[in-house]
């Protein structure tokens, strides 16, 4: 290989390596106890954040409650305003607590209070959660329901039942999985078994959520068989619909209520 050559090999390398070291950020660490006021902030959430610290990446929760954010989206807002944040222990929400002054308890009935998933906000029926949808905060021990949720990531994604009110505990049976085909969408359908695939294309006859019973019609034969929906406009069948059923149990639940 010509000297010409080697200097060039060894220019872009150059060229390459600095500008992998200016696009790369500052690198910042979550802080072990993270609380906020009426807005969330970089500087709130990161040691280190410097002049990004001012950055609002979501909204505080009110006095005694807790509001949660989505981990990545975090780490993405603070990977453009020049933050680097490793995540080194694979979060996937960050907890923010409230440390605005006041009585989480003024009003509440007589009683134990308990820790519980609360709705952050008036939801309406259908709407999917999101991560801000939820936060942590004191609630009489009566009134918890039996099937409270433990983490906000079993609601995460979900659709509202029902009409669901800001303050009152968070339930399981609250939400079911979000629709993933709707009714004469254009279905793909496969079916994986002893070395065999084959997928072919058909037309919902229903709406379905994941992990549900979904009729497709073959559009050519109109022929319907019985699928497993599992994902936008996708079903499975044979071996395969099985497992993605047991998968959704929760789905099977508050298809029958």
């Amino acid at each position: 290989m010509s000297q010409r050559i080697l200097s060039f090999l060894a220019g872009a390398a150059i060229a390459l390596a600095a500008a992998s070291a200016a696009l790369a950020g500052e690198p910042v660490s979550l802080r072990p106890d993270v609380a906020s006021g009426r807005t969330v902030t970089l500087g709130d959430l990161f040691e280190g954040a410097g002049a990004a610290g001012e950055v609002m990446v979501g909204y505080g929760a009110p006095a005694g409650q807790s509001a949660v954010l989505d981990a990545g989206e975090v780490q993405a807002i603070a990977r453009q305003h020049g933050l680097d944040w490793a995540n080194p222990q694979g979060l996937r929400r960050i907890v923010v607590r409230s440390d605005m002054a006041g009585d989480p308890s003024r009003g509440a009935p007589a009683g134990k209070m308990i820790d519980a998933l609360t709705w952050a906000r008036n939801i309406a029926a259908g709407e999917i959660i999101q991560p801000t949808d939820l936060t942590y905060a004191k609630v009489p021990s009566f009134s918890a329901p039996g099937d409270m949720p433990r983490d906000a990531d079993a609601l995460i994604g979900k659709a509202a039942r029902r009409p669901l009110r800001a303050g009152s505990a968070a339930a399981m049976h609250d939400a079911a999985a979000a629709e993933v085909i709707k009714r004469d969408d254009v279905v793909q359908v496969s079916y994986q078994a002893d070395g065999i695939s084959l997928i072919l294309t058909g037309k919902a006859m229903a709406a379905a959520h994941a992990g549900e019973p979904v009729a497709v019609m073959n559009t050519v034969s109109k022929k319907v068989l019985q699928a497993i929906a599992i994902g936008p406009d996708q079903a499975v069948v044979g071996p395969a619909a099985e497992q993605y059923r047991a998968a959704f149990p929760s789905s099977q639940q508050f298809a029958a209520r």
